[in-house]
């Protein structure tokens, strides 16, 4: 075992989940260790009740995304939350409309093919994909959230190529979270700039995945029911000490999956994204407390 453990180390990947967590010492390039996300920001009314709340009770807000997909948005809308994020310095992230479970085949609803997840089923649909990301591009984006490896590739290759902003954020879903170093490692290598790993992760795990990759860590400190529904308000300060640079991410624990969003529940996207920002102000003062 102590030959694979070294020859790991020799190809650059951690040999163990290092148990005693080190401190990581990487940063966002503006120094800062740790930033907020609130997710699940179903479009422009959402996005300004965030903006509100987070203003009543003192949160800063760094990063916004939604769920529902791109194609599900008007051009009105998002031109509008390009400006909202514009003028309160608020990364907009806005997730690839095409996936699995939007799409006609069944595997992803069959008992053993819930991996295929929201992966992306044959080449029209990541033509579509693509499509999708160049819209928004279009509008102002540039921050988009892809839920499949090879639509990272293809769009990495195309930011490279100068058919894409070379500064267009590529953020992966939590829905292909790396569950180790090596994983992660191939996400980064393929182009991914920002990655959501799964919230059940230990310390010393996620303290391999950070040593493995130089990318900002996306995490929910509490997240939806289906995806777990843990809530790690507590352990946020040692998340952001072995993790930095890390993104803190609100979800809500015994709340609705509002995918795909509409003006039908809009009400209801709006009072969970009030309620992303109240939860983060609990975080926030727990770290300030404890941190």
């Amino acid at each position: 075992m102590q030959a694979t453990r070294d020859s790991l180390t020799k190809h650059g990947f951690p040999p163990r989940d290092p148990a005693e967590a080190p401190t990581s010492q990487k940063r966002f390039p503006d120094g800062a260790a740790y930033k907020l996300e609130i997710p699940s920001t179903e479009g422009p009314r959402a996005f300004r009740a965030v903006l509100e709340e987070a203003a009543e009770r003192g949160v800063t807000v760094h990063r916004i995304s939604q769920g529902s997909g791109i194609q599900l948005l008007t051009d009105d809308e998002i031109r509008e939350m390009v400006q909202l994020g514009r003028e309160h310095s608020i990364e907009v992230n806005l997730f690839v409309g095409p996936r699995a479970t939007y799409d006609i085949g069944a595997q992803a609803y069959a008992p053993a093919g819930r991996t295929l997840g929201l992966s992306l089923r044959g080449m029209d649909q990541i033509v579509y994909a693509i499509e999708d990301v160049k819209r928004a591009v279009s509008l102002g984006i540039r921050s988009v959230l892809v839920s499949d490896i090879g639509l990272i590739a293809a769009l990495d290759r195309l930011k490279k190529g100068g058919d894409l902003p070379a500064e267009l954020i590529l953020k992966t879903s939590v829905m292909m979270a790396p569950c180790n170093a090596a994983s992660a490692r191939v996400l980064e290598d393929l182009g991914a700039t920002t990655i959501n790993v799964p919230s059940d992760l230990t310390l010393p795990q996620l303290a391999a995945i950070r040593q493995a990759i130089d990318a900002p860590i996306d995490f929910y400190v509490e997240a939806p029911d289906n995806i777990g529904g843990f809530i790690r308000h507590y352990e946020a300060p040692e998340l952001v000490r072995v993790a930095a640079p890390i993104y803190i991410k609100l979800g809500l624990k015994n709340s609705p999956d509002i995918y795909p969003c509409g003006t039908h529940i809009e009400s209801t996207a709006i009072a969970l994204s009030r309620e992303r920002v109240r939860r983060a102000q609990i975080v926030l003062d727990l770290m300030r407390r404890y941190a």
